[in-house]
């Protein structure tokens, strides 16, 4: 019985043990389950759910009348194109939803429906012909992308043909302008009514108050993707009188974002107290080298002035190593041509031998050739615009080169007029030239018809055929894969480098900052301070 009564007392005692210890247990659960959300409410309440933007010198926040980049970059969150682009520069659809080729002049869009303007009036087709009608007869930054357009039929409310005078490739790339509302302008003066201090959109935001010194963007709660939860309830933009201004108020943490090609940027803001976001930008310059002159129509005196063209000297010494080199027009990022470099790299040596195996000799400080029944000696000029002073140092600097590998290279500077006329008639050498790049990938400007170095190549013709009408992204990035390998083995052009555009944000703001030249507010839904 004693023995019995002891095992009582000991399981009692066991059970009691663990009894309290599963109370002690889910009592720690709910204090750190109680210590959590206390933390998440704390942290939910620090979570500031608005952000400030800056412009400076702010001319109009119409996006069609203005000529201010940062406006044409923040008027995003208030309107939208036909049709957007991603971070790696692909067309997808915003207010059209399908698009068709119907045959070389034409376009047929569908567009979204059930669309409102932040007025609540709806979206139709006579808002898109209204918008191309303005940029035809207006001042502005989108003109180029609607040149070739000579009507616009709206074939029913949500359905528009866009007739062009002539093919355009890849003419959807140009369908990224702002539209705007018919209906809100009806009656007025698009480029002087006072509706343009606060034009309605169909976008992320809207414009809900103007003042001298500042306009405040808030959630547009007739924007029709209502599947995207948006983080920021309101958006203060600041306005300065310049670009000064604006950088200093970005460095005392009055402005939570900037993006800018300005290449002195760190003299402005420092390098501290803020994130950066680099990438290649829209400047691209590069060598044109005319096949039609007797000495560039031969590929290896073409490539022995490749290899012998040192970049990176170039963009370190004239640039303060603030570009980035680049080895084909379409190297930026873009989703049709990636992680290829078909640059011949940097190999003076290489360019001699190749001159050498191909006949040439270098004698009485010529390289020269016994042809045509007579001596033929390198002699070009080098043509670079006199007015940009940078352009000319990266000329000189590139004669110097060459004329270190034994070429004789004369720097002529043009005048802007005669630069223009130089470039239409393509009476040049070697012209030293600079573009702007298009998100089209579109290369006509350098293998097209009358192109700029009066390149001919039978494969290439056919690859430009084929891919102004392929919608086959395989089959495009195939093709385009393979005009860099020609680009690279013909040496019709030598890519040099394309400017940085830099995004900064402050420490304080978080959320997926993945900024193109495009725009720097993809994935803005993400962001909170």
């Amino acid at each position: 019985m004693k023995s019995n009564f002891f095992k009582y007392i000991f399981i009692i005692f066991v059970i009691g043990i663990m009894a309290f210890a599963i109370y002690k247990i889910q009592k720690d659960e709910t204090n750190q389950k109680q210590q959590q959300e206390i933390t998440n409410a704390r942290q939910e309440e620090e979570k500031q759910t608005q952000i400030k933007l800056g412009i400076a010198s702010m001319d109009t926040i119409n996006p069609i009348l203005t000529n201010n980049k940062n406006v044409q970059e923040i008027t995003k969150l208030i309107y939208e194109p036909l049709i957007n682009l991603t971070q790696d520069y692909k067309t997808e659809p915003c207010l059209a939803i399908e698009w068709a080729k119907q045959n070389q002049t034409s376009y047929i869009i569908k567009l979204r429906e059930n669309v409102k303007w932040s007025n609540g009036q709806e979206f139709t087709a006579d808002d898109v012909r209204f918008t191309i009608d303005r940029l035809k007869d207006s001042p502005t930054i989108y003109a180029y992308q609607v040149q070739y357009v000579i009507g616009v039929d709206v074939v029913d409310k949500y359905t528009i043909r866009i007739n062009l005078d002539r093919e355009v490739p890849f003419f959807e790339y140009n369908l990224t302008f702002p539209i705007l509302s018919s209906k809100y302008y009806e009656g007025e003066d698009f480029k002087t009514t006072s509706k343009n201090a606060s034009p309605v959109g169909t976008g992320k935001y809207k414009i809900t108050e103007v003042q001298p010194s500042y306009l405040t963007l808030e959630k547009n709660t007739n924007w029709w993707n209502k599947e995207q939860n948006l983080s920021l309830d309101k958006i203060t933009i600041n306005l300065y009188s310049s670009v000064g201004e604006l950088y200093n108020s970005f460095k005392i943490g009055n402005i939570d974002i900037i993006g800018t090609s300005n290449t002195n940027l760190q003299e402005y803001i420092g390098t501290i107290g803020y994130n950066k976001s680099e990438m290649k930008g829209r400047e691209h310059d590069f060598l044109i080298m005319n096949t039609q002159n007797y000495f560039l129509s031969k590929p290896e005196v073409r490539k022995a002035i490749a290899y012998s063209i040192d970049r990176e000297n170039i963009v370190s010494s004239i640039y303060g190593s603030n570009y980035y080199t680049s080895s084909f027009p379409l190297d930026y990022g873009t989703w049709i041509y990636q992680e290829q470099d078909v640059s011949l790299g940097y190999n003076p040596d290489q360019g001699k031998q190749l001159l050498i195996d191909n006949g040439w000799t270098y004698k009485y400080k010529y390289w020269q050739k016994y042809e045509n029944y007579k001596t033929q000696r390198i002699v070009l000029n080098l043509s670079v615009k006199s007015s940009d002073e940078n352009r000319v140092k990266v000329a000189e600097n590139i004669a110097a080169q060459l004329r270190n590998q034994g070429f004789r290279i004369n720097v002529v500077k043009l005048s802007d007029s005669a630069y223009s006329s130089a470039i239409e008639k393509k009476s040049y050498d070697i012209m030293l030239c600079s573009t702007y790049l298009s998100p089209s990938p579109d290369l006509t400007t350098y293998f097209g018809k009358n192109n700029l170095a009066n390149y001919s190549n039978e494969e290439v013709t056919t690859i430009m055929n084929e891919i102004k009408n392929s919608t086959d992204e395989n089959v495009l990035k195939e093709k385009y894969k393979r005009l860099g390998e020609i680009y690279k083995t013909e040496i019709p052009y030598l890519s040099l480098y394309t400017n940085k555009y830099t995004v900064a944000y402050n420490t304080g703001l978080v959320g997926e900052i993945t900024p193109n030249w495009f725009s720097m507010f993809y994935n803005i839904n993400t962001w909170y301070k």
